[in-house]
């Protein structure tokens, strides 16, 4: 049986850097040697396959993604798995599924689908793109910056509501407006138990985001949207962000939730290691405009972009490896960069640093395969191909077993 494979003539992006005729070794589904062609000889026991130039990153990690292909999570959290074999058609081999505003006792259920789906995952041999944890995005969020939210559902994150966020270490991501009652301490209990923790949906100062992110936030949401915008005399939410030396920030990079130049601005300013693109993509990504649902609201979708019946914008049909293409146009960054933004930089945020979002030997062999245009190729899961575009499926087709 195939033990791994060797991929060679490529170039490896990886934490922002580019190395060119460059050299992939992948041994029992993890990375061998990622590095220089010229420093190791080719494997005599291994298949070698010409990569053409071709660009390699590690698989892509969305931490905010609502849904797909017709099926939203916060509605029909059993749809988990069917979306996640298909997610690797974009690059993306982890995801976070994000659950927005609910009835606080409903989240149970949520939360035991996800794990039910990790386990399946784990177990069973399931295919498709990890699943992580959830994002749980709300209910604790501002009513002035509700966006899509169903306001009605709002409320305080006492410790008595987040103690029905159960099985806990279901949640990877939450959400939360730091300036509610209660909001500080709920920071902390969260971080406390491993929770990583997002300040958005929120109309914070200076002052208030600060305090947050000294108690443990380390997150933001979707900077620039449904947040405290900054002013020459009001820094709001937007600015203190802007100048915070530590906390990242999730970034929707689709032309529409954010002007090209205001993501210029923002990538002058925290670079690429501060920067997690991120989809927000809703139940209509990879359907045809129409009607479509976001929880149990209506959206109306055209070609670019997913709106409540007031206009008021309700996640995106972005794909994460759109907005890879979209952060090069837009910011002028280098593909290694854009590409790191969607890889060891959501790694980071997740404390996932030296497990995925890279190339580096010991880490699973989680990779997508880019042209010159940053269009996919392909994209491995454990060193498998899970995913392969029409014209170079022949090239892959001897690695389709496991390896």
């Amino acid at each position: 049986m195939t033990t791994g494979f060797a991929l060679h003539s490529i170039s490896i992006y990886d934490r922002g850097t580019r190395i060119d005729d460059a050299l992939l070794v992948i041994r029992q589904g993890r990375i061998h040697y990622a590095g220089p062609r010229r420093e190791r000889e080719l494997p005599a026991d291994l298949p070698l396959i010409d990569g053409h130039g071709w660009g390699v990153s590690p698989g892509l990690i969305d931490l905010q993604f609502n849904g797909a292909y017709g099926h939203d999570f916060t509605r029909d959290p059993s749809s988990l798995l069917a979306v996640a074999r298909r997610l690797p058609e974009t690059g993306v081999t982890a995801f976070l599924p994000t659950f927005i505003t609910s009835p606080i006792d409903s989240y149970i259920e949520k939360l035991n689908r996800v794990r039910i789906a990790q386990q399946a995952q784990s177990q069973r041999g399931e295919t498709g793109a990890r699943i992580l944890g959830a994002h749980v995005e709300g209910p604790f969020l501002n009513p002035a910056k509700k966006g899509a939210h169903r306001q009605e559902w709002f409320i305080d994150p006492t410790l008595e509501a987040l103690e029905q966020l159960q099985p806990l270490e279901a949640v990877r991501l939450l959400t939360l407006a730091p300036e509610r009652a209660h909001g500080l301490q709920a920071v902390r209990w969260l971080s406390e138990r491993g929770v990583v923790v997002s300040i958005g949906h929120s109309a914070a100062g200076p002052q208030e985001t600060c305090a947050a992110v000294e108690a443990g936030a380390a997150l933001a949401t979707h900077l620039y949207n449904a947040m405290r915008p900054m002013d020459h005399r009001d820094p709001g939410l937007v600015g203190a962000l802007l100048v915070n030396d530590t906390i990242r920030c999730g970034l929707i990079v689709d032309g529409v939730h954010v002007h090209p130049l205001m993501v210029r601005l923002a990538y002058r300013l925290l670079g690429p290691e501060r920067i997690a693109l991120v989809t927000d993509a809703m139940a209509a990504m990879g359907m045809p405009s129409g009607e479509s649902l976001i929880g149990d609201q209506t959206v109306y979708v055209d070609e670019t972009s997913a709106r409540l019946a007031d206009g008021t914008l309700a996640g995106s049909i972005l794909r994460l490896d759109q907005a890879v293409r979209n952060m090069v146009a837009f910011s002028g960054c280098s593909p290694a960069q854009a590409l790191q933004m969607a890889t060891s930089t959501p790694a980071a945020v997740l404390g996932l640093e030296g497990e995925m979002g890279r190339l580096a030997p010991g880490c699973p062999a989680d990779l997508a395969i880019w042209d010159s245009s940053l269009h996919l190729q392909a994209t491995f899961m454990d060193g498998r191909p899970v995913y392969t575009a029409p014209a170079v499926q022949p090239l892959f087709a001897s690695l389709a077993s496991p390896v």
